[in-house]
């Protein structure tokens, strides 16, 4: 399709060029569009077509429909262009995120400007031709056919520390995948996942990653007129199970075979022999890995569709994503979720109904690759979606053992003879789960001392379930603690066990009424406050107290206020 006779569908004006700086200037090494296969309808980058010209305009011969509109796309991604945004403000900057791809926090600032118009996409960075991933997945057990990347665009991949990165905008405008959207994001939302990728990297769960946040004026309608904003986010890969599901709903059993390939050979480098089950066996496994840690922290990710699970086993999307206040089994974050099918503890289960979605564009890949009969090749990826269950409760019993304070050898019935009772009786009373977790940090210290009965008062002061005998439970409390977790933790004979508790069980976590309140107090003008949140919750998380300078933050780690018991979101943002 040439450029020239599609002129009718209107022209496309390019992005300026970033003025360098050193929050500005990156190495791309960009392998996924140079070696996998993409959109057909428009082979050439925008910015390429620029080059060629030869005047200074930034208006090329690119049908902007093509870019901008959405239609069905042959390929595993197409050509991006971001869009101009009003008044763009650098709010906040992650400096453990922007250290990962060789920048510096302290650079952007001293380039605020700058460094707004360049995240934002007002601006293009030297070098950048920009993509959109196409996949497709099931949303809420049911085919959706292509998604692929409304909202969010690749600027390319960049290496450092012998560690790739995939760098993408959120928000910066529409792309062919855009549907009946508009390709842009709000600054709720984003001041959500901006924090939330940096906190769960803070609390050892496996994430993409933050890099900036900044705001705009751009009116942007969502169920009222609110104001946008852009998030860099980077991750290793922005691959999802879904991006293997597309082209092999189509039979492109060719493009699902590159793609397994390209992450292989960037990804799992080490895999050897058998690649495609063994892909499959380490998705299984980091899976497995990430939903564990999520049910240590009481994360419910709310829209666990397969476009929005990584092929690395990273927690991304973070959409209608809540941590728990009550402990509940059954909380459901997203009122969007009317079966309760991403309910908390349906998770796991989830997960791998996930994988075996994955596993089916990889069974003809194995078929073929090991010269298998189809009941071999069932049984092979049996043997791996099996191996899911296993190794989540592994990992789940590792981290909650740490989080009791039993860090010496572990005991088979650790997690059924300690921790399920314990939590158990936290869903009784509906008990905060966060608070509870660092309250146990207490009772090996409470045990030695006998003040037992203040640490269970504490725990009945902040339980929500006004249905529970309070008496009754807390004298059942008590038991637990002085008959079944004592006699456990005398076994570990640690000295200071509760200290080193307190590092695995965090004090300031980002429930949605914690996020809430930055999101308000930001809208009033507050816009410093994001920023210090960012640190509170990623270098203060497991402190006892908020630092000085952010005291009014010390209400985050207390009482959850009646309004924001149990907040619920939508998938709108």
């Amino acid at each position: 399709m040439s450029h020239a006779t599609n002129s009718q569908f209107g022209r496309t004006v390019l992005r300026p060029l970033a003025k360098a700086t050193e929050c500005t200037t990156l190495e791309w090494a960009n392998t996924f569009t140079r070696e996998l296969p993409g959109d057909a309808a428009l082979e050439e980058a925008p910015y390429a077509v620029l080059e060629k010209q030869e005047s200074d305009e930034l208006t090329v011969d690119v049908p902007e429909v093509l870019l901008r509109a959405s239609r069905e796309v042959r390929g595993l991604w197409s050509w991006a262009v971001s869009e101009q945004h009003e008044n763009p403000q650098l709010i906040s900057v992650s400096p453990s995120g922007a250290q990962l791809i060789g920048l510096s926090a302290s650079a952007f600032w001293q380039n605020a400007d700058i460094a707004a118009m360049a995240w934002s996409g007002s601006t293009r960075l030297a070098g950048c031709n920009m993509w959109a991933h196409n996949y497709g997945g099931h949303q809420f057990g049911i085919w959706a056919g292509q998604l692929g990347d409304g909202r969010a665009m690749s600027l390319g991949e960049t290496v450092h520390n012998n560690i790739r990165w995939e760098v993408q905008l959120k928000g910066a405008g529409p792309t062919p995948y855009v549907r009946m959207a508009d390709g842009y994001a709000v600054r709720r939302s984003s001041i959500r996942e901006y924090l939330a990728a940096e906190h769960m990297h803070a609390l050892n769960v496996p994430t993409a990653r933050s890099l900036s946040l900044v705001f705009t004026d751009r009116v942007v309608v969502r169920e009222e007129r609110e104001l946008g904003a852009v998030v860099a986010r980077i991750a290793p890969s922005w691959v999802r199970f879904g991006s293997f599901e597309l082209p092999a709903s189509r039979a492109d059993h060719a493009t699902t075979q590159k793609l397994a390939d390209y992450v292989i050979r960037y990804h799992y480098p080490d895999i050897t022999h058998n690649p495609y089950i063994q892909l499959l066996e380490r998705a299984v496994t980091n899976t497995a890995r990430m939903v564990a840690r999520w049910q240590c922290v009481g994360f419910c990710h709310g829209v666990m569709n397969t476009d929005n699970m990584s092929i690395l086993g990273l927690t991304i999307d973070y959409g209608p994503f809540a941590f728990l206040d009550a402990y509940d089994p059954d909380f459901v974050c997203n009122h969007s979720d009317y079966s309760g099918r991403y309910a908390f503890n349906e998770q796991p289960r989830v997960a791998l109904w996930n994988l075996t979605r994955l596993a089916a564009p990889l069974a003809a890949l194995i078929n073929r690759s090991t010269n298998s009969s189809e009941s071999e090749t069932v049984n092979v990826i049996t043997d791996a979606l099996n191996a899911f269950g296993p190794q989540f409760s592994a990992e789940y019993a590792r981290v909650m053992r740490r989080k009791f304070g039993l860090f010496g050898e572990a005991r088979d019935d650790d997690v059924d003879a300690v921790v399920q009772p314990f939590l158990d009786l936290l869903a009784e009373a509906g008990t905060d789960y966060t608070y509870a977790m660092r309250t146990l940090c207490s009772v090996p210290e409470a045990l030695s001392s006998n003040t037992v009965d203040a640490v269970v008062d504490g725990l009945a002061l902040r339980s929500q379930n006004i249905a529970c005998d309070v008496t009754a439970w807390k004298r059942r409390m008590s038991e637990y603690f002085t008959t079944v977790y004592g006699p456990r933790l005398k076994m570990e004979n640690a000295d200071d066990v509760g200290a080193m508790m307190k590092r695995e069980n965090p004090n300031f976590v980002l429930r949605n009424w914690v996020a809430q309140d930055i999101i308000e107090r930001a809208d009033k003008g507050d816009h410093a406050w994001v920023d210090q949140m960012l640190k509170l919750l990623t270098d203060h998380a497991f402190d006892d107290h908020a630092p000085m300078g952010m005291e009014d933050a010390e209400k985050y780690a207390g009482p959850v206020p009646s309004w924001g018991e149990g907040l619920q979101c939508s998938c709108s943002s």
